[in-house]
This record gives structure tokens, sequence and C-alpha cells, in this order.
């Protein structure tokens, strides 16, 4: 059993907060660890470099998507020197490294990669002593998930492995669980009796749209389209946290007259998204992450709308590579590819045994499974203490002009 355990996340975007929560949930259920904290990095931060990581972040995923996906391509260099971003977070994270040293946790699990940079850096100045997880929460990993000091790497796919493995992570110290998601989604539930629970019809298809824990996304404008089915749909709208996303669907919904072939059941924030994913047919929406890993458990196809360039991309190239999901790029035509996928029962049926292939529902205990094994591991030698820098800077000279020490002359003596 391990004794201290700390996870850390950023709300920067919901994926990473219900990854960290996921991972929690499943040490509480196994009892693996006398005490786990879970904490979100940004509350250990300044008040303006938290709105900048999360605020400007929502904000850029709404009205300059385009912009996000060419800062994510800019900064995906594993050669990149990343000192000055390093001296930057520091800046901003006093009280997130002064809770570091305070509770030396045996084992840190990082599922952000802010975090980890600063827990990297503190062990290589030997002032932290503890094993760094890192829990990879997209298909494609990006350069800012790589760090010098680590224990274990948690990644959702062969081709990550491969691709870490490249890029110079040994293979003993990766481990493909998948992306950790709550473990109510390893618990098999029935799709006529979660229809029944919601208020669903049985014989008529479920169309899930989750606009991502904090509403995010042209929802309205999906909504619309979707209410253009041909065929008899129930549409089920999440809006996260979105409270005004939620009034105008609501608001739509109770417009649409009682005999129509298409309903829309619209949900703020749930807990039940399990049971959701469970009643539906199909998923619309993002390809985040963690919503693209709980739809997989689930066995659920994806019709993909508007990822966010960068890491939503790349899910979806998986996605498509593997014949579990669809793409819609042009919204006018959203009714039209649902339609003609529902006319091809077989191919909808491909689909999901697709899916459930590459579902992981048991991600979250199989990295706490790997991290007790990891804490029974002998505790590795901390790096080599940090050199003075003043005294680094003179040999660096010395070096460069090749200074000379000219030998004392005691001839004479």
């Amino acid at each position: 059993m391990l004794k201290r355990v700390l996870i850390l996340s950023a709300s920067a975007g919901a994926g990473h907060l219900r990854a960290a929560q996921a991972i929690e949930r499943a040490f509480a259920i196994s009892g693996a660890a006398e005490v786990v904290h879970n904490y979100d990095t940004l509350e250990f931060t300044n008040p303006l470099f938290r709105k900048l990581y999360s605020q400007a972040y929502l904000e850029m995923v709404n009205r300059m998507p385009e912009v996000l996906g060419w800062l994510y391509d800019q900064l995906d260099n594993p050669k990149r020197d990343d000192r000055l971003q390093l001296a930057f977070d520091k800046l901003n994270t006093g009280p997130f490294i002064k809770l570091l040293e305070e509770l030396q946790p045996d084992i840190t699990v990082c599922t952000h990669f802010l975090p980890s940079e600063i827990i990297s850096w503190l062990i290589g100045q030997r002032r932290l002593n503890t094993r760094q997880a890192i829990v990879v929460t997209d298909f494609d990993v990006h350069a800012q998930w790589l760090c010098t000091n680590y224990a274990h790497y948690f990644v959702p796919l062969d081709e990550t492995r491969a691709h870490m493995e490249e890029l110079g992570v040994p293979a003993g110290k990766i481990s493909i669980t998948g992306i950790p998601i709550d473990p109510v989604f390893a618990k098999p539930k029935a799709k006529t009796a979660m229809r029944q629970k919601h208020g669903l019809k049985r014989d008529v298809p479920v169309i899930l749209n989750s606009a991502g824990g904090f509403g995010v996304g042209r929802v309205d404008e999906l909504m619309s389209s979707l209410l253009k089915l041909k065929h008899p749909a129930q549409i089920i709208a999440i809006c996260g946290r979105n409270e005004e996303l939620k009034a105008r669907l609501d608001t739509v919904a109770s417009g649409l007259s009682a005999d129509t072939h298409v309903s829309l059941k619209v949900v703020g924030y749930t807990t039940e998204m399990d049971e959701y994913m469970a009643a539906a047919d199909l998923v619309v929406g993002k390809p985040g992450g963690l919503t693209t890993s709980e739809s997989l458990a689930c066995g659920l196809p994806m019709v993909i709308v508007s990822p966010i360039p960068g890491q939503e991309e790349r899910n979806a190239d998986h996605l498509l590579e593997e014949g579990a999901a669809i793409r819609c790029n042009n919204l006018p035509v959203l009714a039209y590819k649902i339609d003609k996928l529902l006319d091809a029962p077989s191919r909808l049926a491909a689909m999901r045994t697709n899916a459930k292939r590459l579902g992981k529902p048991r991600a979250a205990f199989e990295i706490v499974d790997k991290l007790v094994a990891l804490g029974d591991s002998p505790q590795p030698a901390l790096p080599p203490e940090p050199e003075n820098p003043i005294i680094a800077r003179i040999k660096q000279e010395v070096r460069k002009h090749r200074v000379r020490v000219p030998k004392r002359d005691t001839s004479k003596r």
C-alpha cells in the first residue's frame, strides 16, 4: 500500500480534471493508498496566471481555434529549449511549489503537463524526493508532456508508446493503459434500463451530444442541424456548466411540437454521463481525450464535429483510422451524414465493434495497480546535486578560452 499520493491536474478544459478524479476514485475503491490528495494546480497560482491558463484557453477554443492549433504545432518540438517557459511558470506557481515541499508525497500523478515540469525541476534541484507518474490525456503525446525527471508514463495507445520510445523514453517506463475515466464506466449497464430511467423511448435511436464540462463549441448551430434529421431520433444535449447554453437549448426544446419525430432533451452538469452513454447509439461532438475514451468504453461510435486544431484533430485521426468514427466538416450536412449512417445498420454495427475494441474502461484501475508496484520497488537515487552556477560558469570560460594556470617554478628554492 502507498502512503502519500498526490494527484495533480489543471483546469484548462475539463478533461484533465476528470482524469484526475478517475484516478482518485480508483484509489478509493481499491484502498491502495493511505492518503490521497487531488488538487487543481491552478488553485495554487496567482489569479492573473490562473485566468491566462484556464479562461484564455476556453476563449481561444470558442473564438480563435486556429490560433490554438498554431500554438500547438509551434510548441510541439521535443528539442525546444523551454527554460524561459519554466522560469515563467516557476515565477507564477510559488504557492504550488510550497505545497509540494510541505507534502513530500511518495508518488505524484500528473494529468497535465504544468505540474509535471515543476515537479521535474524540483526533483532535479533535490528539493523533492518523489516518484513522478505522468498520465497523457490525448491519443498523441505533445512535446510539453516530456520532462527530465520522471518514474513512469501512462499512455493511451501502442502508437503513443512507440512515439515516446523514439523520443528517448525507455520502454520499461511506459505503460499502455488508456486514458483514465470514471470507474463507473467499467460497470455494464443495460441500454433498455437506462432509457427507461431517463425518460427515453426504447425503440428510437438516441444521439448524444456533449459540449464538455465547460460547455464549449458551436452547439447551437449543431442542434439546428440535428433537428433536421429525417429518421426519428432522440437528441440528448449535455451542456455542462454553461447555464446560458442550457437556457437557450431549453427554449428550443420547449418550442418543438409534441408530435415531432426528433425530440430534444437538455441536460446541464451531470454525474450520470455513463448512463446517458449506455442509453445512446451515437455520440456527436468534439473528440476530447476523456469524452472519446468514455465513448469507446461504451462501444459508442462518434460523429466528429469541429475538433480543436491540434490535439483533437489528432484524436480524430486515430478514431477514423480505426473505423470507430465518421467526420462532418460542414454542419449543414450533419443530418444527412447521420441519416446515411442510420440507413446502414451493418456499417453502424461494425463501428460499434471497433469502438468497443479500442475501449479501456478499467484504465484508472490499471494505473493504480502499476503505481502500487512502482511504490514497492526500490526508491531510485536522487539526481546529482546541481553544481553551483558561478563555479560552472568559471569552468565553462576556462574551457572556452583554454586558459591554463602556469606551474609554479620551485627550482630556485
